[in-house]
């Protein structure tokens, strides 16, 4: 039905976490998180995930992801010096695709601050081209596989 809200996803909807510390620099003149901060902290998030499980090596990795499309939705605000904490799931694992969804909690609310998406596609570090996602990264995103039970 038009004009329904989707219900605002909260901390059990996610199997993973990342703690994230938003810095003095992060508030606009209006006092709260600029909208472009969200976005950093999804990059950063999804990816200290990925090094933190040696799944990613930002020099050396043979393939990497790339940011081909991203999305946010916000709720409530949050600037510093909130403590976030950003949950991580899996809506989608193509053959050199995935897509995650990104969800940031201020301090200790159980319910979204802010929710989005970010996809990456993998590719090889010396062509440039899509590359496929290997076993080894593909287990690890399967145990972030959102649940629709």
């Amino acid at each position: 039905m038009m004009g329904e809200k989707a219900p605002i996803t909260t901390r059990a909807d996610y199997p993973a976490f990342y703690p994230l510390q938003t810095r003095w620099m992060d508030n606009d003149v209006y006092g709260h998180m600029n909208n472009v901060v969200h976005y950093s902290l999804f990059d950063t998030a999804v990816n200290g995930w990925l090094i933190e499980r040696g799944l990613l090596d930002p020099r050396n990795s043979e393939t990497y992801g790339l940011v081909v499309e991203t999305g946010c939705k916000y709720y409530s605000e949050m600037g510093f010096p909130d403590k976030v904490t950003a949950g991580l799931r899996v809506a989608r694992l193509g053959s050199s695709s995935i897509k995650y969804e990104v969800a940031l909690f201020r301090n200790d609310e159980t319910t979204a601050t802010a929710e989005g998406f970010f996809v990456h596609v993998y590719v090889n570090r010396k062509t440039h081209r899509p590359a496929p996602i290997e076993s080894h990264r593909r287990v690890a995103f399967q145990s972030l596989m959102k649940d629709d039970t």
